[in-house]
């Protein structure tokens, strides 16, 4: 896949268009998911596919099978005190 640099504009409703260069290359069309990361002051935008969901939420599933209904307070309790 080719590189490509492209510059937007942020609309006063908070949107930015894709330019169509990077749209057509990624073959995103109206309706396509795409998952936004954000680190300190880079976004990362992500074609989502079936097979890239499943790749993402793989070790949320797997974190799933290990935890308990029960865990789950305590648990939230540790995040927000280790957040502090």
């Amino acid at each position: 896949m080719k590189e490509l640099i492209e510059m937007g504009t942020i609309s006063s409703r908070g949107q930015v268009a894709i330019p169509s260069d990077i749209r057509n290359q990624l073959k995103l069309e109206e309706g396509s998911k795409v998952l936004y990361l954000l680190e300190e002051d880079t976004l990362l935008m992500k074609k989502v596919t079936t097979e890239s969901f499943a790749q993402l939420t793989k070790p949320l599933r797997d974190a799933k099978k290990k935890i308990k209904e029960d865990d789950v307070p305590e648990l939230v309790h540790k995040l927000r005190r280790m957040k502090k």
